[in-house]
């Protein structure tokens, strides 16, 4: 995803006076910037950063959806509506078939070892952002076996 995209989506939301979705892509827009800042890249942000970015926002917002009182069932609209348009933005995450196939094809020799802690270490190098963390630990502790 590129920054410039996003903004143009910002811009559209506003025209069309969508105050979800314009509040929902600031956000994001926000922490990207801010992320290019603290990065050093202010002017040419990186795909990379904007994803890696977007995913933190979304995961937050996870966070926010799991920790509203039940009660609160505006805020939870809230919180679902804006995981859902940031949803949008994130990048494709690859299947857990898709991990194990990387997994057992590029990283057969370290999966021979049969430690954890090096397997991880070697593939969360290879496939953060690309693929959930909590995925990629279970299929690692599946091949572990």
């Amino acid at each position: 995803m590129e920054l410039k995209q996003l903004q143009s989506d910002m811009i559209a939301a506003m025209k069309a006076r969508d105050k979800e979705r314009k509040d929902a892509i600031s956000t994001l827009v926000s922490a990207i910037k801010k992320n290019a800042i603290d990065q050093g890249c202010r002017e040419d942000v990186p795909a990379e950063l904007v994803d890696s970015t977007i995913l933190k926002e979304i995961k937050t917002v996870k966070e926010q959806i799991d920790t509203c009182p039940a009660e609160r069932t505006d805020l939870i609209a809230e919180y679902q509506k804006r995981f859902e348009i940031m949803s949008e933005y994130a990048p494709k995450m690859l299947s857990p078939e898709e991990v194990e196939e990387i997994l057992t094809t590029k990283f057969a020799d370290v999966i021979a070892t049969k430690e954890k802690g090096k397997i991880m270490k070697a593939v969360m190098a290879e496939l953060k952002g690309k693929a959930d963390g909590k995925v990629i630990n279970q299929i690692v502790a599946k091949l572990c076996q």
